[in-house]
């Protein structure tokens, strides 16, 4: 590969990696998650969500699926946090 060739393609790649990332950055962001998702929002088990459902967390149910708003575990941790 010459230097030319091997400028070429890294200006390619470049190109590549920005329109992924703005590609990334254009999506709305996911503001509905399921318990899972957003256990593992927080960084926490599955079993410690559960916990935080029975200390106030407002969890609701869409077609059988629990559902929780990422704002409201925004909320509740930054009123849960010391």
């Amino acid at each position: 590969m010459t230097e030319r060739e091997f400028k070429q393609y890294l200006e390619e790649l470049k190109n590549e990696i920005i329109t992924a990332i703005t590609k990334q950055l254009s999506k709305p962001e996911k503001q509905l998650l399921t318990i899972r998702e957003a256990a593992e929002y927080l960084g926490v088990s599955y079993n410690t969500f559960q916990k935080f459902k029975c200390e106030g967390l407002k969890v609701f149910e869409i077609d059988g699926t629990k559902r929780i708003y990422k704002h409201e575990l925004d909320k509740f941790i930054e009123k849960n946090s010391y």
